[in-house]
């Protein structure tokens, strides 16, 4: 596809791919050489996953990209740079007219159908310059009948408004990139943004963690990346697990 070639984004040179089976593998698979600041890019991934070695459904015209750099903070902060993403996609797309909200920790939501997913990793011994991979898929011209149930994409929903034209592809890399350097700054930006466009927040939630099920008020985010869960017994801080939308708060 033309318009997802550039060859450079930012500061970021830019590896593209008509077809690979993982951009974050690819990432990975450059990290471990000692590159730095390297953009993966696909038009499609035959292999994508996410959190929890989940299947990522990634078909052709979808934005399918893997960030790598060489991070200015300790790995305990590396959370934040999930919220860091999550908040740079929702400001990209919101660009193209389409208002989709962050659900904890890691989803972008219209209308409770996923658009968007993140999955950062890191790594780097001792000995090596640590680095971070941050994965972004976004359903962006992805036709509506290949989207897996529960999905949406950027043309469905431009589609719905009266837009009948297809996302620049390119235009929205960058701008999401851009958002991204400019938010990971400061972790202090990060929360405020993030609460800002979370959709999680004033929920009544059912979350599914290592050591079980916490059911409650979802009230808050906290540094680096912990869900807030108001309960019967209290407040509770989760750092890991699927989220559960129950109801609005009342």
């Amino acid at each position: 596809m033309d318009d997802l070639s550039p060859l450079t984004v930012n500061e970021y040179a830019v590896e593209y791919h008509d077809s690979i089976d993982s951009t974050n593998r690819r990432a990975r698979e450059l990290a471990s050489t000692g590159a730095r600041d390297i953009l993966v890019l696909a038009d499609r991934q035959t292999g994508g996953r996410g959190r929890l070695d989940r299947e990522w459904s990634s078909p052709s015209g979808g934005l399918w990209c893997s960030l790598l750099f060489r991070p200015d903070r300790p790995v305990a902060r590396m959370p934040l740079l999930t919220l860091a993403a999550a908040v740079a996609t929702t400001r990209a797309v919101r660009t193209v007219g389409v208002d989709a909200g962050i659900k904890w920790p890691n989803d972008l939501l219209v209308d409770g159908r996923k658009l968007a997913g993140i999955l950062t990793e890191s790594g780097g011994e001792r000995r090596r310059e640590p680095w971070v991979v941050v994965g972004i898929g976004v359903n962006a011209n992805v036709a509506r009948t290949a989207l897996p149930e529960g999905a949406t994409s950027l043309r469905e929903v431009r589609a719905s408004n009266g837009e009948q034209r297809s996302v620049d592809r390119n235009r929205l890399i960058r701008r999401l990139i851009e958002e991204f350097d400019a938010v990971r700054t400061s972790d202090d930006e990060i929360l405020d943004a993030w609460r800002e466009h979370a959709v999680t927040l004033g929920q009544h939630v059912r979350v599914e963690t290592p050591n079980g099920t916490v059911v409650g008020d979802a009230v808050d985010v906290e540094s680096p990346g912990a869900l807030v869960v108001r309960t019967d017994e209290g407040r509770t801080r989760i750092h890991a697990g699927d989220c559960e939308h129950l109801r609005p708060v009342e």
